[in-house]
């Protein structure tokens, strides 16, 4: 199944591109790169000045898909452990 902004959130999102569009946190904000690992509560991304932990309550993340469509994505929303999102989120 393609990834498309509806079904992002039952995805992989290791491998994909993103940015913090949106922070309770303010150093968070505006960090952006490769995203190499995820946690229940964090995205890792990888940016030019190394690897950066974010969290995902309290960040929206701003993801560019395979064909470089873009799609927003609620950190609330995933804060699940990666295998798990695919039977909670709906």
């Amino acid at each position: 199944m393609p990834i498309t902004p509806e079904n992002l959130a039952v995805h992989e999102l290791i491998g994909l591109k993103a940015r913090v569009a949106e922070s309770l946190s303010l150093p968070h904000r505006g960090i952006s790169g490769m995203v190499v690992d995820e946690t229940k509560n964090t995205l890792v991304l990888r940016t030019k000045t190394g690897e950066k932990a974010v969290p995902k309550k309290g960040c929206v993340f701003a993801f560019v898909l395979p064909g470089g469509k873009k799609a927003m994505l609620s950190g609330g929303k995933i804060a699940f452990r990666p295998y798990d999102r695919p039977k909670k989120v709906r």
